[in-house]
């Protein structure tokens, strides 16, 4: 089940994080590098064993009269895995187009016999949130949730970030003020199924001891494009190594850039 459960930190980097102190808040472009009708599928393989999929779509809708994103990932187990551990994971974001910021985040998770839901509601102006489960807490200026925050990354110029530059988020995600830390490493070149790509290289900070070796054993690739597509999240684990790819994309708002063989 640890295993499956790091599919889904990888695709909407949640809760093996290292926390930290924010400080330093990074430009963002001047437009967005999605639209509403993007479709993002991907799988997870450890070795040979295709063990999970997962979908990341984003839609636009309306929320409280005003014009939002509703992003919603729906992770899943696959094949002889489903029928282990029966996992269907969702979580969603409803979130401004303009600032980014959330207003509202749904946690729906069904694991075997598991089951938890939860909807969160953010009050930015009053820098509170609102937990169905906990209740109001205080929390910091500007907070994310876990799936907001992957579009904050896509949405930040990287034009501006260095080498070695770290980017630090803070959301609220299991009814906790949880800061998260980000090493931005370059450009890469990789090769997936769907082509070469040049990519932006982000290597979250990981909790050592439990799965990693190393504070560095989690790496982000995202297409260094106009759409920022985050293309493969690996994992170096004690037990071996897990690599979850996109496979699939729709509808994407500009043409995606592929390095010519």
């Amino acid at each position: 089940m640890q295993l499956l459960k790091i599919l889904y930190v990888g695709i909407i980097l949640v809760s093996v994080m290292i926390p930290v102190n924010a400080q330093k808040k990074w430009e963002s472009k001047v437009y967005n590098s999605y639209k509403a009708g993007e479709v993002l599928t991907y799988s997870m393989r450890y070795g040979p064993i295709h063990g999970g999929d997962a979908v990341l779509t984003l839609t636009q809708t309306v929320f409280k009269n005003k014009e939002v994103y509703h992003a919603k990932v729906l992770a899943k187990t696959v094949g002889i895995t489903d029928k282990i551990f029966n996992v269907k994971d969702i979580y969603e974001s409803v979130f401004d187009p303009v600032s980014g910021l959330p207003y509202k985040s749904v946690r729906d998770i069904r694991e075997g016999g598991y089951t938890y839901y939860n909807e969160v509601y953010f009050y930015h102006s009053e820098k509170k949130v609102f937990s169905k489960k906990s209740g109001y807490f205080e929390v910091p200026e500007d907070i994310l949730d876990m799936v907001s925050s992957l579009y904050y990354i896509r949405d930040l110029d990287f034009s501006k970030i260095k080498k070695g530059d770290v980017i630090e988020v803070v959301t609220f995600f299991g009814d906790e003020i949880f800061p998260f830390v980000l090493r931005f490493n370059g450009t890469e070149t990789i090769k997936t199924s769907l082509g070469k790509f040049v990519c932006y290289r982000i290597d979250p900070v990981v909790e050592t001891g439990r799965v990693f070796k190393s504070e560095d054993d989690m790496t982000m690739w995202f297409t260094a494009d106009e759409n920022l597509v985050p293309i493969r999240v690996k994992f170096n684990l004690i037990v071996g190594s897990v690599k979850c790819d996109l496979e699939k994309y729709e509808n994407l708002k500009f043409n995606l850039q592929k390095v010519d063989n």
